[in-house]
């Protein structure tokens, strides 16, 4: 009886957990792409922006449905013509266009009439083309509004002119987990675009001081103008203090190893570090340019199944440590000059991936084109809603 209630138990436990799973798969997100058969390189031949978009023009809301009508696409093509209609429509899929909710206000009929904007100035690229989310700008980035929204021309610039909610205005790179540590490097790009959200004032609220300091911590002058451990009132205050003492080029290598101090506090390393070790300078430090571990026989072995050899182990014990020589600085990943996938065929490329990496098969790739898979993965298809059994999405949708 004991025997037959555990079963019991056990059979319904596995069919409850089946049904919650099977609630909780995921569709893959579709797209227009999987809609209609449509091309914006094609029609931009034979007809303007407006011909298609017509109700674009008039409408002040983002709210607006503004693409295409099946009474505007029969002013060119014989929609009743039931034999071509696959010319435009897969077989059996009939259905209305996706448009996506925006969290934007926007008057379309203020840029386009009154402004007299065309609409590839904002929408850049599309016309060239099948699908709109192809097109890297298809829509415009903040700092491309910015060029009017700037409170020197006619356009303001308050968020809430044309966010509809400012609880969570925060660009990605803000949200990185080091951002704060790093942000005056940023800060210091020739394009930075701080101004488009910060005033002349805001960086004071932390950088508080009465002494201007213009030392540039190169090489050969250790200074820190901003101590971290320096607060007065909750705010940083300047400190004119040599904090490295004279003979230190010769022992930084026990502090930047052990990450006891924080070197990028002051330092860009990318940059920093090379003034000494670079190609040119080959004899400091007795030949020091390249860590021990670099020189040794098995740091890097070619051929699948072979592990890597030694520096594979280094970068999934600690990939930071790689990258504060290695550093992208807004390039290509420095991995993907092995680790890249040419042929589209699973397993015959050096692997990056860790064990398992599979289990969760319902990743954000399906659904998000910024997933960090597409930093490496970058054939045409790869991309959501993309053609099941071609290059990326082929290594599971054969």
């Amino acid at each position: 009886m004991k025997i037959k209630i555990f079963y019991t138990v056990v059979l319904l436990s596995i069919t409850l957990f089946l049904t919650i799973a099977a609630v909780n798969i995921k569709e893959p997100q579709r797209t227009n792409k999987d809609i209609i058969k449509f091309s914006h390189s094609l029609h931009k031949e034979i007809a303007e922006c407006k011909t298609c978009h017509s109700k674009a023009v008039e409408s002040t809301t983002l709210k607006d449905r503004l693409l295409p009508e099946k009474q505007v696409c029969a002013t060119c093509h014989d929609v009743n013509d039931t034999e071509q209609c696959n010319t435009c429509h897969y077989e059996n899929v009939y259905e209305k266009l996706i448009q996506k909710k925006s969290d934007l206000i926007f008057n379309h009929r203020m840029h386009v009439i009154e402004q007299k904007m065309d609409c590839i100035a904002c929408h850049k690229g599309i016309e060239e083309v099948d699908y709109a989310f192809q097109a890297e700008n298809a829509y415009p980035k903040m700092n491309q509004c910015y060029t009017c929204h700037n409170n020197q021309t006619v356009a303001r610039n308050d968020c809430e002119t044309c966010h509809v909610s400012t609880t969570n205005l925060i660009p990605q790179d803000h949200k990185q987990v080091n951002f704060l540590k790093l942000h005056k490097f940023s800060a210091n790009m020739t394009n930075a675009e701080c101004n488009m959200c910060h005033d002349n004032d805001f960086c004071e609220t932390c950088h508080v001081s009465t002494t201007m300091i213009t030392e540039s911590n190169t090489a050969k002058n250790f200074y820190v103008p901003y101590s971290p451990h320096n607060f007065v009132d909750g705010t940083k205050q300047q400190q004119i203090t040599r904090v490295h003492e004279l003979n230190y080029r010769y022992t930084h290598g026990i502090d930047a190893n052990n990450k006891t101090s924080e070197c990028q506090t002051c330092h860009q390393v990318e940059t920093f570090c090379v003034e000494c070790h670079n190609s040119s300078n080959r004899d400091f430090a007795m030949e020091g340019i390249m860590p021990a571990s670099h020189r040794k026989p098995n740091f890097v072995t070619i051929g699948v199944g072979t592990g890597g050899g030694l520096h594979a182990a280094l970068a999934r014990r600690d990939l930071e440590s790689c990258a504060s020589c290695h550093d992208v600085q807004g390039a290509d990943p420095n991995c993907i000059l092995c680790h890249v996938d040419n042929d589209g065929i699973k397993g015959t490329n050096p692997k990056t991936h860790i064990k398992n990496f599979m289990n969760d098969e319902d990743g954000d790739w399906h659904n998000d084109a910024n997933s960090v898979c597409y930093s490496c993965h970058r054939d045409a298809n790869a991309r959501p809603g993309g053609i099941k059994g071609i290059g990326f999405c082929g290594y599971c949708h054969k």
